[in-house]
């Protein structure tokens, strides 16, 4: 699919260009020492480059600068910082991740959920100046900075595992409760009305009670924008509705004077680009430097680990996201030391990446230049970009941000967890979006604390004719071997659920036959035991020895089984009750009860003697 298809210029445009840029890119990739490659990503990316591609990454650019530009003006608003700042955020990160990401098509760039957790940050410090939007600029590239260097320092110590934490349904839930406070935070930007109220009903409240002052031009514009955005996309338009919004509302602006009609507009924009340099102005106080940015890092790199999986699974691309922190660290530090926020993957500038045909950072490389060059030259006509329509893409976009397709999915699959994605959601509406954000962590501690306490276990029997063992509950054929009782616990005993697998033990004890002279513990699933559960296993192999039951474990990964005996528990347990697997154990028992019979048999033999020689 060709750029033209999209309306963004397509190749035709660009065509006397392809050949001297063809030929360039086969010159400086013809063949790339692994050394150099794994320094410098975008060398790998450019690894087998072919001639046909550069006409697809030029469209692919030039598609997702068309796409991005409406997104780069508007977001800045939720954070309360100017429009310019979203251009500089969508030009120096893609050119930072260009050459330092793993992801041959992945884009970076402002993010809403990532801009709404920053504007909760900006918030909660109170910022005393002279230049207000000034400061709230200097201290959103503080935390750019902030959080590129926490990307950095989560490479080093290898935990990409982080972009884990947060579970999908519970960042599905959180992201719907983002979606509803962008949502209800344009109402102002669509009616006139100055909206001091924060929350989900608060705001609307205050706009019914101002009713009297809303200002009748730029509601119409704003609900007006707001249906075309809407019918560009349920007619499927090859140009995406921002693109046609952006136009048509500078236009409108332009022939109705909207200005002059007290419709508010984006006004003056800075010439020229940004300059590499530190953010001037006050710092954040250190405790909200580490706290935001560690917010926005859990928030922005979750998210963007998922986008980035989700178009890999599309493409056949391997995602690692050790690698992917380098990018992602690259990006916001280049957003910091330009003036800008802190950013992660979009998907929606990935989604038309991949559609026009993009098949290398090239595309990003062009989407940078493009936005230079709407900087630098269409300037004069963006600042006749009506506030109004600004509000109208955002509330488009917070209502495309939640996925009720993914919710009823949820509900199908999980009660319990779709519970925890509803507690994400109404975490940013009732307690405010920081707080949304720990409510999310505390959400998906609890859900993993819930899902290991209480590790799933089974009795263990034998199938007549048949080797192995086998679950009980499952198999009613099995049956359990007389005097032996088995069983498994599939997970591992830590300190928070080492009480209740010690409580299921002697529950599982208590149920096995009269005459059961042994217990054998499956440790085949137990991965790991720490100290507090090593003394649990001791514990229960001292009571059970009390009461004539011999304990045993089988299979015993070597990890666990060396901390059992620096703990000092095989010694209590007895080597002789350690076995290799289950079918040693039942050898061992077998042994036993020839042993125990051959006892048994000469003990009645020297009874009988005893009374005849009485």
């Amino acid at each position: 699919m060709s750029g033209a298809d999209h309306g963004f210029g397509g190749t035709s445009s660009v065509s006397r260009h392809h050949k001297a840029l063809r030929q360039v890119v086969i010159m400086a990739v013809p063949h790339i020492p692994s050394s150099a490659s794994r320094r410098w990503p975008i060398l790998q990316s450019l690894q087998g480059y072919r001639q046909g591609w550069i006409g697809t990454d030029v469209s692919a650019g030039l598609a997702i600068a068309a796409v991005g530009l409406p997104s780069a003006i508007a977001y800045p608003a939720i954070a309360g910082l100017p429009p310019q700042t979203g251009l500089y955020a969508s030009i120096a990160p893609l050119v930072a991740y260009a050459i330092f990401g793993p992801s041959r098509r992945l884009v970076v760039g402002p993010d809403a959920a990532t801009m709404t957790v920053l504007a909760a940050i900006l918030g909660s410090v109170a910022v005393q100046s002279t230049d207000d939007a000034g400061t709230r600029l200097a201290m959103a590239a503080q935390l750019a900075l902030a959080v590129g260097l926490m990307c950095f320092l989560a490479r080093a110590l290898r935990l990409g595992l982080i972009a884990s934490f947060l579970s999908r349904p519970i960042l599905v839930g959180f992201f719907a409760g983002i979606s509803l406070s962008i949502l209800v935070g344009q109402l102002g930007r669509m009616t006139g009305v100055k909206i001091e109220a924060d929350g989900l009903l608060p705001p609307l409240a205050e706009l019914m009670t101002k009713a009297e002052f809303i200002h009748w031009p730029t509601l119409v514009l704003a609900i007006t924008m707001f249906a075309l955005l809407q019918g560009a996309r349920y007619m499927r338009l090859p140009v995406p509705g921002s693109v046609i919004v952006v136009v048509v509302s500078v236009l409108l602006s332009f022939v109705l004077d909207l200005q002059g009609r007290g419709v508010a507009i984006v006004g003056d924009l800075p010439e020229g680009l940004p300059t590499f340099a530190l953010p001037s102005g006050p710092w954040l106080p250190l405790e909200a430097l580490v706290l935001g940015s560690s917010a926005i890092f859990l928030v922005s790199f979750g998210a963007g680990i998922i986008t980035a999986r989700s178009f890999g699974a599309q493409t056949g691309e391997p995602v690692d996201a050790n690698r992917e922190l380098v990018g992602f660290g690259a990006a916001n530090m280049a957003a910091g030391f330009f003036g800008a926020f802190p950013v992660t993957a979009s998907d929606s500038r990935t989604a038309v990446n991949i559609s026009v045909g993009g098949q290398s950072q090239i595309s990003s490389l062009v989407a940078a230049g493009a936005l230079i060059a709407t900087l630098l030259f269409l300037g004069p006509a963006l600042r006749l970009l009506p506030i109004p329509a600004l509000g109208a893409i955002l509330a488009s976009t917070a209502i495309g941000m939640i996925d009720l397709a993914a919710l009823r999915r949820v509900w199908s699959i999980s009660r319990m967890e779709f519970a925890f994605a509803l507690i994400a959601l109404l975490g940013p509406l009732s307690l405010g979006v920081l707080q949304g954000v720990a409510i999310a962590v505390g959400a998906s501690l609890v859900h993993l604390l819930r899902r290991t306490m209480h590790p799933n276990d089974a009795i263990l029997g034998r199938i007549p004719d048949r080797a192995g063992f086998y679950k009980m509950h499952r198999f009613p054929q099995a049956r359990p071997v007389p005097g032996l009782g088995l069983f498994v616990i599939q997970g591992s005993i830590l300190f928070f659920n080492a009480e209740v697998i010690q409580n299921r033990i002697r529950e599982i004890a208590a149920t096995q036959p009269q005459g059961t002279r042994w217990l054998v513990m499956d440790a085949g699933v137990i991965s790991q035991i720490d100290t507090t559960g090593a003394e649990m296993l001791g514990e229960i192999a001292d009571e059970f020895a009390g009461a004539g039951l011999r304990f045993g474990l089988a299979e015993l990964h070597a990890e666990p089984r060396e901390l059992l005996r620096r703990a000092g528990v095989l010694d209590r347990i007895g080597a002789e009750m350690i076995f290799d697997d289950l079918e040693d154990a039942l050898r061992a028992f077998g042994a036993d009860q020839a042993n125990q019979s051959g006892e048994d048999k000469s003990h009645g033999q020297e009874i009988e003697k005893a009374e005849a020689q009485g």
